[in-house]
């Protein structure tokens, strides 16, 4: 998959949401922060299941299927902050892959 074939379905699900929530442009942001913070908190414990640090009862739910599904809500829940955010997150990450490339480091 593309990064554009990604944004596109961004931008598909964006006004999806947007017809179904029928939010203010400042409100839709918040919801969807608030639901970032929802969907990264999920990743939390399906890490904490991959490291085999849950309660026992819960440790039996995790899966790497659930694992990569919480990675995948976060990238495209980010992305649709920033698509309601008016960012385009095509250059800031260019910038940043630079900057982080130009670490001494690196």
């Amino acid at each position: 998959m593309e990064l554009e074939e990604l944004l596109k379905f961004v931008g598909e699900e964006s006004e999806r949401l947007s017809r179904s929530f029928r939010l203010e442009k400042d409100r839709r942001a918040m919801a969807r922060t608030i639901k970032l913070c929802e969907e990264v908190g999920e990743l939390c414990n399906e890490v904490l299941g991959a490291l085999a640090l849950l309660r026992k009862d819960k440790q039996d739910k995790h899966s790497k299927d659930a694992l990569e599904e919480e990675l995948a809500d976060v990238i495209i829940t980010t992305l649709l902050l920033a698509k309601s955010l008016g960012v385009d997150v095509v250059k800031p990450l260019e910038k940043k892959m630079e900057k982080i490339r130009s670490r001494k480091d690196y």
